[in-house]
Order: C-alpha cells, then sequence, then structure tokens
C-alpha cells in the first residue's frame, strides 16, 4: 500500500537539506543513468576525513542514528527512496545532532553514480523487502545485480551486514553471496537467543521479536 504524503513534506526536507542528498535523475533507465557520474565530495559534505559505511533501506533512521552515535570514528551514509520516510529520519539525526550521518534520497541502482568506487568500509542491510514472489527476485538488496554494485563500490576490507525476518530471503542471500564470491561469517538463525553483542534494534525487528520471529543474521565479505 502506498504511504500517503505527508503534510509540508517540501518545507520538512528544506529545513533538513544539510543532511540530505536528494536524487533527482531524469533518467529513469539507471544502466544509463549510472554512466554520468556526479560523485558527492563526502569529505567536505562531513567536514571530516573517516571510513564511509552505508545503510541501504534506513527506514525511519532508527538504527543509522544508534550506530552513528556508538561509532563516532566512522562517517554513515543512510540511504532510502521514499521521502516521506527518509525526512523522519533526517529529522531524528538533526534533533539529536549526530555529526557523522547523513542521507541519500535514491535507490539502490544509483549508489554508483553517486559514490566512488572502492569507498565504502560496510554496508548495512536490514529488513530489506524480501519481495517474495520470484518473479520479483531480482528486485531483492542481494540479488546478483545489486551484488555486483556492492562489490564495485566496496574497498577491500568492507562486509555486509545483513538482518531480516524472512527464512527464505536469507536462504536466497547466503546462495547469491556465495555465488558471487563473498564468503560468509558469523551466521545466526535466531539472533536474539545467540551470543551476539552489540546488537542495534530497528523499528521492524522490535515487531517481529515481540511476534516471536526468529531474527536472520549474516557477514559477508570479498
Amino acid at each position: 500500500m502506498r504511504m500517503r504524503k505527508k503534510k509540508h513534506l517540501s518545507e520538512r526536507l528544506s529545513e533538513v537539506s544539510d543532511l540530505l542528498f536528494i536524487s533527482d535523475n531524469e533518467d529513469k533507465n539507471f544502466n544509463t543513468a549510472i554512466l554520468k557520474k556526479e560523485y558527492i565530495d563526502f569529505e567536505n559534505w562531513f567536514g571530516s576525513e573517516k571510513p564511509l559505511y552505508l545503510e541501504i533501506g534506513c527506514g525511519k533512521g532508527k538504527f543509522a542514528a544508534e550506530y552513528a552515535k556508538r561509532h563516532k570514528n566512522i562517517n554513515l551514509i543512510a540511504v532510502e527512496k521514499d521521502a516521506n520516510v527518509i525526512v523522519s529520519a533526517c529529522e531524528l539525526c538533526k534533533s539529536e545532532n549526530i555529526k557523522n550521518l547523513k542521507f541519500i534520497k535514491c535507490s539502490a541502482e544509483y549508489l554508483e553514480k553517486y559514490i566512488e568506487p572502492n569507498s565504502i568500509s560496510g554496508i548495512f542491510l536490514n529488513f530489506s523487502c524480501p519481495f517474495p514472489k520470484n518473479k520479483y527476485a531480482s528486485h531483492r538488496l542481494t540479488s546478483a545485480r545489486f551484488l555486483q554494485i556492492y562489490k564495485r563500490i566496496m574497498d577491500s576490507d568492507a562486509k555486509i551486514e545483513q538482518k531480516t525476518d524472512n527464512m527464505h530471503f536469507f536462504e536466497f542471500s547466503i546462495e547469491q553471496l556465495s555465488s558471487a564470491g563473498f564468503k560468509l561469517q558469523n551466521i545466526s538463525l535466531d539472533l536474539h537467543n545467540s551470543d551476539f553483542e552489540g546488537n542495534i534494534v530497528t523499528e521492524y525487528e522490535s515487531r517481529f521479536a515481540a511476534e516471536g520471529l526468529p531474527i536472520y543474521r549474516l557477514e559477508a565479505y570479498l
């Protein structure tokens, strides 16, 4: 179901413009759009040179905000394609005065248009849409086409961290990551009943855990 446009959305987006880069790409074909690079100067934007991390599909920003606060030695870029959603994440960041967190409004297909190759030290995929029907498998954020994008923007020591409540999506992710040459580690089939420390609970995660659903997690690196 499509989310109703928030009231005063344009004004709210304007008020967080210092935190938010909005992709208004006229070329809707990402295959051709990404050929014209518009790399963002993150060092200038953040005002500091730190390792860059990326959350794709940040929702309302709970994870991004908490991770940035806990890890002040890094700069975090949170990506979300829905303006209705990302504005709330930006407002949260602004209200808590988090300096090492910025946002990009775009679809994941366009990431390498704005992010230089080999510049990302870690990627977070938290409760991405599983697109359960097989005909939509290419839309999953761990499908082969997205993994190739990640490989181009990741540095040699970077890793992907994924969490999901969907077992079939998790199995799909393991297959796709392995096929793309990623090595897997710290695989958990029930995160909340494991010995993993430092987990940051997202909005969706709270709901799923309250329903008694297991949370699946993995790390993948090249």
